[in-house]
């Protein structure tokens, strides 16, 4: 068959011509299993591979000049995230984070830094105060909360400071701040 001269073609014909292209990109993309829907939004959905807690954990009680605790990983929650880092006055923080089985992410961040300096970390302008206490592991914990509905809870350990912080249930924080309090301290 002969072709249109090039006068002739227009947009019309490249959009004919990349629909079959897409539809080809499309079936190979789904054929190789680098993609999902993801429509329940649970960890389990997620195909990153899961940060290791024990290590990373392991690493930072080596290295901090605080105590530090590595809580279980709770059934049907996936850690997908590890850092330290510097904080004001010269204070350091080992954070981990999970997807939890609701699909809300939570982050547990021990430190060594005063309570304002972690409220302003974790919280930045967005906390002023407090806004009440939960008794929970034998100690009290100060809840935050921010407008764009963020929540963390801090509780004071004399020589360190732990928060949990999510935008899911309370019910996860609560069972991700008792687990870190029943721990023992890594060795160094």
């Amino acid at each position: 068959m002969a072709s249109k001269p090039r006068i002739l073609t227009s947009g019309k014909d490249m959009i004919w011509t990349l629909i079959p292209l897409l539809a080809v990109c499309a079936l190979v993309a789904i054929a190789s299993g680098n993609c999902s829907v993801g429509l329940t939004g649970t960890a389990s959905d997620d195909k990153t591979p899961a940060y290791d807690v024990y290590n990373g954990l392991a690493a930072d009680a080596r290295t901090m000049p605080f105590p530090i605790r590595r809580p279980p990983t709770p059934e049907g929650w996936k850690p997908n995230s590890g850092s330290t880092g510097e904080m004001a006055g010269g204070a350091t923080s080992s954070n981990v984070g999970w997807v939890t089985g609701t699909g809300a992410y939570l982050q547990l961040t021990q430190t060594n830094a005063s309570e304002d300096d972690l409220v302003e970390k974790l919280g930045g302008d967005d906390v002023s105060s407090g806004t009440g206490t939960k008794d929970i592991g034998g100690h009290t914990w100060v809840t935050y909360s921010t407008h764009d509905d963020n929540k963390f809870w801090i509780t004071d350990l004399s020589d360190e400071r732990i928060a949990v912080m999510s935008r899911g249930p309370d019910s996860e924080m609560e069972q991700m701040a008792q687990s870190v309090l029943a721990q023992q301290p890594l060795p160094k």
